[in-house]
C-alpha cells in the first residue's frame, strides 16, 4: 500500500513540475519566475523570484493562476505556499 502512495505522490509531482514550467513563461514575461521546492501533504511549495517576489498580485498570481492550473490535474491539491525570500 504504502509504494502505490508513493507512486502516487511521484506521477503528482512530475505534472506539478510540468504545469509549473508551462506556467513559468508567463511570469519571465513579466519580469519574474519561480522556483519548485516541494509537494509535501497536499500542498505544492514554490518561491517567486524577480518582479513577482514583489508584485501586489502575487497573492492573486497564486492562487488565481498557480492554484488553479495545478488544482485541474491534481484534484486533492489544498492549497500552494510561496516561501517568502
Amino acid at each position: 500500500m504504502k509504494r502505490k502512495k508513493d507512486k502516487t505522490n511521484n506521477d503528482d509531482e512530475k505534472k506539478i513540475i510540468e504545469i509549473l514550467n508551462q506556467l513559468r513563461p508567463y511570469l519571465n514575461s513579466e519580469g519574474g519566475d519561480l522556483e519548485y521546492i516541494k509537494y509535501e501533504e497536499d500542498y505544492v511549495y514554490i518561491k517567486l523570484y524577480g518582479a513577482c517576489a514583489t508584485c501586489g498580485f502575487r497573492d492573486f498570481t497564486i492562487q488565481d493562476n498557480i492554484y488553479e492550473a495545478l488544482k485541474e490535474e491534481i484534484p486533492n491539491l489544498k492549497g500552494v505556499i510561496n516561501l517568502e525570500l
